[in-house]
């Protein structure tokens, strides 16, 4: 089971970014995909998530209306759009695969866990 994170990278703050995560070694297309965050000296957080069927939640009012999520279930690759990026949106980004085809905002309900890509937002 393989969860891979990548396309971080340094931005500056108005710019954009797609990470990407592309999973291998179980039932992708059975399973909602989740992206959450870790900032510096702060704890992980949900950020937003995306069903088997591409329907998406997004978690919290920090995220709405800038990032938005897809998934391609052909190629096992889940896609967050990040856009008007902020300073304060710099942390380590993960994906995750929750145990069911359902989104959930608890990082406990999610089984399968990337390494993180780093996304630094700054002048």
């Amino acid at each position: 089971v393989q969860l891979q994170a990548s396309g971080g990278g340094l931005v500056q703050p108005g710019g954009s970014l797609r990470l990407s995560c592309q999973a291998s070694g179980f039932a992708f297309d059975s399973k909602a995909i989740g992206w959450f965050r870790q900032a510096p000296g702060k704890e992980r957080e949900v950020i937003t998530c995306v069903d088997r069927t591409n329907r998406v939640t997004h978690y919290g009012e920090s995220v709405e209306g800038r990032f938005s999520v897809f998934r391609d279930n052909a190629k096992n690759t889940v896609y967050l759009r990040m856009n008007t990026l902020k300073p304060e949106d710099t942390a380590v980004y993960f994906c995750a695969a929750h145990n069911d085809f359902y989104c959930s905002a608890y990082a406990s309900a999610y089984e399968f866990w990337g390494q993180g890509t780093l996304v630094t937002v700054s002048s």
